[in-house]
């Protein structure tokens, strides 16, 4: 029995220093914290709620709608106590926010990758639940971020994102004075060949997390490398943040939709047309 043991703060989560009142049902997961700046500039007004070590929160509007960011630093062991804590306080869904290399040779710098679903390289997740789990995002949130995409006229790909543990070893890259850990030679070789899309850290366990609690969650990156033409520039940042503010605005008016229509999932037959 751990009784009270595991949280001492008694309004507040312990990582994130939030509470219900500091957050929407929407929050936007970028792993950055600065790129906070970069994804608020696109709303129309914001509160800075808390920052704790590499998280920091701020909830806001865009068009009426509520909206918050939490930065969730490096990898899925961090975002994953950020997943745990925003669902404590009411969050129901999580939109990952972040940059990745591309592996496809047709995918450019500054494009836009929207994930389906993941590759769990990654170890949170499996000390959630068994490695053959899917990692997949929620439809629903794929439909809102591919729609902003296309209103916002930003080239996007759509599939299967891979996420590591690391950003040397785990993505084949040669590590300190050149080592080369077992199998990275022919990593990312292979997947490509398997049609992935994009490697990146926190999206595998994120999407892992949100499905077994019955949330929603998706991912939106921006590439900055292309493993496959040697190509590198941090260009197109601030296009993944806004195409997630306004999935966030169009969830909302889906959301609001299926209340009308009395259905419990969006479907085809539903439109966002005004």
């Amino acid at each position: 029995m751990t009784g009270d043991s595991e949280n001492p703060n008694a309004d507040v989560q312990y990582h994130l220093e939030v509470g219900p009142a500091d957050v929407a049902e929407t929050v936007l997961l970028p792993g950055n914290p600065d790129r906070l700046e970069t994804i608020v500039a696109h709303w129309d007004d914001h509160d800075n709620k808390a920052r704790h070590r590499e998280y920091r929160t701020a909830t806001g509007t865009y068009e009426g709608t509520p909206i918050s960011v939490t930065s969730t630093g490096i990898g899925s062991p961090s975002a994953a106590i950020a997943v745990e804590e925003l669902a404590r306080v009411g969050c129901e869904t999580f939109i990952r926010v972040g940059s990745c290399g591309a592996i496809q040779p047709e995918m450019a710098v500054g494009d836009l990758v929207i994930t389906t679903g993941a590759v769990r390289q990654e170890g949170t997740s499996e000390e959630y639940v068994r490695a053959d789990y899917p990692a997949t995002a929620d439809y629903e949130v794929v439909s809102a971020l591919v729609a902003a995409a296309e209103r916002l006229g930003y080239e996007y790909h759509t599939g299967v994102t891979m996420s590591a543990d690391s950003f040397y070893a785990g993505q084949g890259r040669p590590g300190f004075e050149g080592f080369e850990a077992a199998g990275s030679a022919d990593l990312v070789d292979q997947l490509k060949a398997a049609n992935v899309k994009n490697i990146e850290m926190e999206a595998s366990a994120i999407l892992t997390l949100a499905t077994v609690y019955g949330l929603r969650a998706g991912a939106v990156c921006t590439v900055y490398a292309n493993r496959e033409t040697g190509e590198f520039r941090t260009e197109g940042e601030s296009r993944a943040a806004e195409t997630a503010t306004l999935a966030t605005h169009l969830l909302a008016k889906m959301d609001a939709i299926k209340r009308e229509a009395g259905a419990d999932r969006w479907h085809a037959g539903l439109s966002l047309e005004e």
